[in-house]
């Protein structure tokens, strides 16, 4: 090297490991939780290379948001089917979330912070999965399937946000009964 260069300094921290802490962060504490200082401790580095990285700590939450969602959605993806009545296995495991990943389940669906997404869009995910239990519903005979939807959604976030507080206590079998029953209530009054 010549006098004048100057070697560039090596990356000791990567942005894996950034993110991997905010992320971890975030699940245990809440991304409310994910400041520059508490994810630099987290990291164990200075909140320099956070800065080199990202512009701002709302680019940095924006990266863990798109990672909560890609979570929630092999979440999904890996619940037990139980092939019940449409929509059933979505609530069940939309449930099962706000239990197991009660601060990803505040970022996701109570924050308000959903960038450019609709709640619609976040629980249809890549798969469509929405749109396929519609279809099933319509061919099952339920005339209105969306209103359906909408019906059902209400009931299942409300028994989500009870699991959240720890208010909902039903076993898995009595949540799939009483899905099932609201599921055959809203398909009947359509």
């Amino acid at each position: 090297m010549g006098k004048g260069s100057k070697m560039a300094r090596k990356a000791t921290v990567t942005e894996n490991r950034i993110l991997d802490s905010a992320f971890a962060l975030m699940r245990e504490e809440g991304f409310e939780q994910v400041t520059a200082r508490r994810l630099a401790a987290k990291a164990g580095c200075s909140t320099q290379p956070i800065f080199r990285l990202y512009e701002n700590m709302d680019q940095l939450i924006g990266v863990v948001y798109e990672q909560a969602i890609a979570y929630f959605e092999r979440f999904c993806e890996d619940s037990p089917k139980q092939n019940m009545a449409p929509f059933l296995d979505l609530g069940m495991a939309y449930i099962h979330f706000a239990e197991a990943e009660k601060n990803m389940f505040r970022l996701l669906f109570m924050s308000g912070y959903r960038g450019e997404k609709s709640m619609y869009e976040l629980l249809n995910g890549r798969s469509g999965v929405i749109g396929k239990e519609v279809a099933r519903a319509r061919a099952k005979g339920v005339k209105k399937p969306g209103e359906v939807f909408m019906k059902m959604w209400i009931f299942i976030h409300g028994c989500a946000c009870m699991a959240l507080t720890g208010d909902f206590d039903l076993t898995p079998e009595e949540t799939a009964l009483l899905l099932t029953e609201s599921y055959r209530a809203c398909a009947e009054a359509n």
